[in-house]
């Protein structure tokens, strides 16, 4: 019997939606090199509520409708994204400084940093791997 034409190849990937386009997930033991880095928007963000979160703590502003007004942005807007300063330490450090890709979005960033700290972690990471994005 002669030898096939064509071999197939399976590579263990996931298919997720992000911002409403697909976005493919490596494998969970899969370890990325230093040029893959997480969502620069979430990174920004984060960057972003850290700096407001130490003008207010300076008391620059008195309330987050100042500042609002003085970054040219809607108040709800601010507030919600003032939410990603308080994340759990571990999903910063996961996040910021292990830059572990995830299918989250920075709206369910935010809404997960209501969240206690031991559940965070679950939710953004865990829940990411089973596609309740």
């Amino acid at each position: 019997m002669p030898a096939p034409d064509t071999i197939q190849i399976f590579v263990p990937l996931k298919v997720r939606k992000k911002n409403g386009r697909p976005k493919i997930l490596p494998p969970a033991d899969y370890l990325p090199s230093e040029d893959q880095t997480q969502d620069p928007h979430i990174l920004r963000a984060i960057g972003r509520a850290w700096a407001w979160r130490r003008r207010m703590e300076a008391g620059e502003f008195g309330t987050v409708r100042d500042l609002a007004i003085a970054v040219k942005l809607a108040e709800r807007h601010v507030s919600r994204q003032l939410r990603l300063a308080y994340l759990a330490p571990d999903v910063l450090k996961r996040l910021v400084f292990g830059r572990e890709v995830t299918a989250i979005t920075v709206m369910h960033l935010t809404e997960s940093a209501a969240l206690p700290w031991g559940e965070q972690a679950k939710v953004v990471f865990d829940e990411a791997e089973k596609g309740g994005v």
